[in-house]
Order: structure tokens, then sequence, then C-alpha cells
């Protein structure tokens, strides 16, 4: 029982090791698409994901393109604040992909555009907040998810 959590051009260290470490705590694989905005390598990803980073189930993708051709046929879900569905009417099935954008700009154009059924937002109910952080969107679909699963 998990997921896939896709990570699409992650730019900040900091959440990716977070993300990783909810990851492996949630029983989800994790896919980074790049480019990144850091190397894996450096020293906040690790210290964000503790000594639990060697253990997390990776897949990288050199670009969106590799990703998709990859992974055409499986069930996704994008989340985006510009998404018109709330995260908890997704279908969550078992092995499903979660795909989030990038920290600055959220998922790109194109792939909002050909995915407009298959768009989520998680609310935020202060019209001075944009968005949630990386990590904690992602840990709030997860949990919803595994929720659903039980």
């Amino acid at each position: 029982m998990g997921y896939n959590i896709v990570l699409v051009e992650p730019e900040i260290p900091n959440n990716t090791g977070n993300v990783g470490r909810l990851s492996l705590a949630s029983g989800c694989d994790l896919h980074l698409v790049k480019p990144f905005g850091f190397e894996l390598s450096d020293s906040r990803v690790k210290r964000a994901g503790l000594d639990y980073w060697q253990h997390v189930p990776l897949t990288i993708y050199e670009s969106v393109g590799a990703f998709f051709a990859t992974h055409a046929d499986k069930k996704m879900a994008f989340l985006s604040s510009r998404g018109t569905k709330n995260y908890t009417s997704i279908d969550y099935t078992d092995n499903m992909f979660l795909i989030f954008g990038k920290e600055s700009k959220g998922l790109p154009e194109d792939i909002i555009k050909k995915h407009p059924n298959d768009l989520f937002k998680i609310p935020v109910l202060s019209p001075r907040v944009r968005s949630l952080n990386l990590a904690n969107a992602v840990s709030v679909v997860v949990y919803e998810g595994l929720r659903n699963l039980s």
C-alpha cells in the first residue's frame, strides 16, 4: 500500500529531503524530475532527510518527457494551486502517482493544460498565502490518500 510521489523540477533541497523522509515513512516511492535547483549530494538534502535518505525508494528522470514516456499509462493526480477540485476528492488508488510542481512556479503550463480533469488543489483560506510549502503539501495529500486506502 502506497503511492508514487513525483516532484517536477524541485528547487529547494530541504523540501526534497523532507519529502524523501516522508516517502520512506509512508511507504511511498519518490520520483524526481530534472532539472533540480540543487545537487542531490547537497548537505541540506541529506540533513532534511536525516540518515533515512539512503533507504528512500528513488527514481530520477532526466526530463518531464522521460517521466511521462515511462508512466503514461498510470493513474495520476496533479496538485496545483490552480486546480478547481479539492484534494479530498481524488479517487485515491494504491500505487497511483501524485504529481507536484516546483516551489516557485508549480506545475508547468503544458501539464496543467493536458490534465485539467486530474488537477486538484489544497484549499488555502487566507488571501495572503498563495500556497503551502511543498513538503507540507505533499504530506497533506499523501496522508489523506493513506486514510482513504485504510
